[in-house]
């Protein structure tokens, strides 16, 4: 049965940990999925979290430490000795342990790695230390099924079945040479059929090997797994041995900090922040863009006042100021929204952009067509024909130019190496905006006589 918190629930567990009934915890929080736990341990206070994560054993206890907040994790851990640190880290993946303790202070990390037990675990965190965070190397796990060429099946299986006592999943069996440089892959079906004396060389498969080298971007990785629907991906260094693997779950959490990312800059914050975060660092993420967001309110204020003598003769163009703004940002960003979500999946846009423009500039003309006209009518209820033929000239262009805009922005951003995010967010919106009152205006004046 899947498990929903709820604040009664909260309370009642809050009023436990204060009593101190280990009996009720344990019937019904300790034995709830991991996930379910970490959800808990999450919404509790750092006191609170303690108590409770203790209460759990050790194989519950690392399946819950990786699913919790990071920000939930570092305060966990700052209640631990450096000797609890290193023992938690022996009953990780390597690929989880080695983020546990990667934003440790220096002297800390030292301390921590120098008391684990197990030398081969400390060897592996290490090593995947080196790699940087956003590369496949810092996401892979030392901990994979590998055989090789020259074995025979009875030999595969006893070496398999030592490996899988450090493998908690088995997706893919890898085949390498004798320099341990990867060859193929080996279908466990076949390897179960296959007699015993039977040679992997003769097993394994090599067509269709998809894999990434350690240096590769987590997002180009990401998009390799999408790409080809794989749950796992082996991991190579530059002589071609290999060195690790890539699971599906490493790679959901790489695809969700990148959405969080772009959602967050489109909506004009610069840099990661969370709720729990510092209201510094929420202030310091926000504030560049408000500032640009101000630049353009203090632009589209001088280009009205630009045209203040023209909109003294006819006041009834300030009414439409608002709309002709408003309309321009969000065809842009529309526009934009799709050229993101394009680039995001890994198309090379830039070598089409004059269809992509092309197609915009249609849907622009049909969107500026239907809107403009249906404004005209509205316009001439209140107003006198020539201002309803300014206002819908003026929306048909400024929906034209904002879909091109919004285009060929994000394609530039991108092909210059900029996240292309940007383009959804205030930037082209206060563009768009500035843009759109001055085309406005200019109309206005030539259509009026002015």
């Amino acid at each position: 049965m899947r498990f929903e918190l709820t604040r009664e629930f909260l309370d009642i567990l809050q009023e436990a940990i204060s009593a101190q009934n280990i009996a009720w915890i344990n019937e019904n929080v300790c034995e709830l999925h991991e996930a379910d736990i970490a959800a808990i341990i999450d919404e509790l206070e750092k006191e609170e979290a303690t108590y409770l994560f203790r209460l759990l054993n050790e194989d519950t206890q690392s399946e819950v430490i990786v699913e919790l907040d990071e920000d939930v994790r570092e305060q966990l851990l700052q209640s631990f000795s450096n000797k609890e640190i290193a023992d938690q880290l022996e009953n990780l993946d390597s690929d989880d342990a080695t983020d546990l303790i990667a934003e440790l202070p220096a002297d800390q990390l030292e301390e921590v790695i120098g008391l684990i037990e197990d030398p081969e675990t400390a060897e592996e965190i290490v090593d995947l230390l080196n790699y940087a965070e956003d590369t496949a190397g810092g996401m892979m796990q030392k901990e994979f099924m590998k055989v090789h060429l020259d074995w025979p099946v009875n030999r595969c299986v006893i070496e398999l079945r030592k490996q899988a006592e450090e493998v908690e999943k088995v997706f893919t069996i890898y085949v390498v040479d004798d320099a341990e440089k990867l060859v193929g892959f080996l279908s466990l079906k076949r390897l179960l059929f296959a007699k015993p004396n039977t040679l992997i060389a003769d097993l394994y498969q090599n067509r269709n090997m998809i894999s990434v080298k350690t240096g590769d971007d987590d997002e180009d990785v990401a998009k390799i797994m999408e790409k080809y629907d794989l749950v796992s991906v082996p991991v190579i260094d530059l002589q071609g041995k290999l060195v690790g693997r890539i699971t599906i779950d490493d790679v959901v959490d790489v695809i969700k900090e990148e959405a969080d990312k772009d959602f967050q800059m489109a909506s004009g914050i610069s840099e990661k922040v969370e709720s729990s975060s510092t209201v510094w660092r929420i202030s310091r993420a926000r504030i560049p863009w408000l500032l640009i967001g101000l630049l353009g309110g203090i632009l589209g204020a001088q280009v009205i006042s630009g045209f203040e003598g023209g909109i003294s003769k006819v006041p009834q163009l300030a009414f439409f100021i608002p709309l002709i703004a408003a309309m321009g940002g969000n065809v842009g960003v529309q526009s934009a929204a799709i050229v993101v979500q394009s680039l995001a999946k890994g198309n090379d846009q830039f070598g089409s952009i004059w269809k992509k423009i092309r197609k915009e500039m249609m849907v622009g003309m049909i969107n500026g067509v239907l809107l403009s006209g249906l404004i005209y009518v509205i316009t001439l209820i209140f107003g006198t024909p020539i201002l309803g033929l300014v206002v819908s000239i003026s929306l048909f262009t400024v929906i034209m130019f904002a879909a091109v805009f919004g285009t060929l922005i994000p394609l530039l951003l991108d092909k210059y190496k900029i996240d292309p995010a940007l383009a959804t967010g205030p930037f082209i919106t206060t563009l768009n905006d500035v843009l759109g009152l001055f085309i406005y205006l200019t109309i206005g004046m030539l259509l009026f006589n002015i």
